[in-house]
């Protein structure tokens, strides 16, 4: 097991790249933007893959990583259900797992910093994102953020859990790295009141200063999305509605990249190959299987996936493998439903 904690100074932000050693496949949490190069020096050090790039919640004290990150290494880009990031290339609900190679995330929906503040729980520790600090709990006093649903959060989820799990927050401005959760029960400030109207109480005097920089950082966090404009012109990118004309097309072959639990939770398309993301470039390599049915059948390949980034990292791909006419689904399997097309359970 590979365990790194990463710290910004600027902005007090710690993020976490994680993995196991069988394939390389790493995953990392809360990455900033202006720590990507240092990011990818150590994947390259630690001879690793990215694969996933998560974020608990959208934050206001700096700009995320997780555009420049996907842009370098075509890593899965996740946030929360209720995240106001334009695209990221898959979204999470409680009780979801995000797994790597040889790592598993359970995913808790803890909200009350903000209204899409999620944690993720593996094994013995737990990332608390800015919901529980050490020796101290994430401001609710903007971005729809709520003492009450924070406490639910805090006293009803996280201190629920084993008093010896790891706690490792986003964000710590006095040096520290890491608690437990027994330690926060004792010794955290704000968690010795004694109903949720006295927390509600507590966090509406804080009366904290908004962060320096909330008014760019926001907005520019909230436009993460790959910008697909370039396939359109390029013909590349099919509509909801042409590929939903497209449907039983012999001549297309579609292609989902979503990963299985995806597919239970949001359905598939009738006739479409499951060939998920990750293992997408070995899939077009001369032997790989999309490959090989591509060339077979003269079929043209038209990737999804849950939004359309997955599937347009797909296409250029697909391009960099000689495969000319490949495309994808613009909008993903979110638009398709929107725009009347069929879907079937898994």
């Amino acid at each position: 097991m590979i365990f790194r904690q990463l710290f910004d100074s600027v902005s007090g932000t710690y993020s976490y790249l994680l993995a196991s050693r069988h394939g390389g496949e790493a995953l990392i949490l809360d990455p900033v933007l202006e720590k990507v190069d240092r990011y990818c020096q150590l994947l390259r050090e630690l001879d690793l893959k990215l694969v996933k790039a998560v974020d608990t919640h959208l934050h206001a004290d700096h700009v995320t990583g997780l555009a420049e990150l996907r842009d370098r290494t075509h890593c899965v880009t996740i946030m929360g259900d209720q995240s106001k990031a334009d695209v990221v290339a898959m979204r999470v609900s409680d009780g979801d797992k995000v797994t790597i190679e040889g790592v598993e995330l359970d995913v808790m929906y803890t909200p009350g910093h903000t209204d899409d503040s999620y944690s993720y729980l593996m094994g013995d520790r737990v990332f608390t994102g800015d919901t529980l600090l050490i020796r101290g709990t994430g401001r609710t006093d903007f971005q729809n953020g709520s003492a009450r649903a924070q406490y639910d959060s805090l006293f009803n989820r996280l201190l629920k859990l084993p008093d010896e799990t790891m706690v490792f927050p986003a964000h710590d401005y006095k040096g520290d790295t890491v608690s437990t959760i027994g330690e926060e029960k004792r010794y955290n400030p704000r968690l010795q009141v004694k109903s949720v109207e006295d927390y509600i109480e507590l966090m509406g005097k804080l009366n904290l200063p908004n962060p320096k920089l909330m008014d760019v950082v926001i907005p520019a966090n909230m436009k993460v999305g790959l910008k697909p404009d370039a396939l359109k012109k390029q013909g590349l990118a099919l509509s909801p509605r042409e590929a939903i004309a497209h449907l039983g097309d012999p001549a297309i072959l579609l292609v989902d990249l979503r990963e299985s639990g995806e597919r239970a939770k949001h359905g598939v398309l009738a006739g479409a190959l499951h060939a998920p993301y990750p293992s997408i470039s070995d899939s077009l390599k001369p032997g790989g299987m999309l490959r090989e049915v591509a060339t077979a059948t003269k079929r043209r390949i038209v990737f999804f996936c849950a939004f359309g980034e997955r599937s347009a990292m797909a296409v250029t791909a697909a391009k960099e493998a000689g495969i000319d006419n490949a495309a994808h689904l613009d909008g993903g399997i979110d638009a398709w439903k929107k725009a009347g097309g069929p879907v079937l359970a898994a």
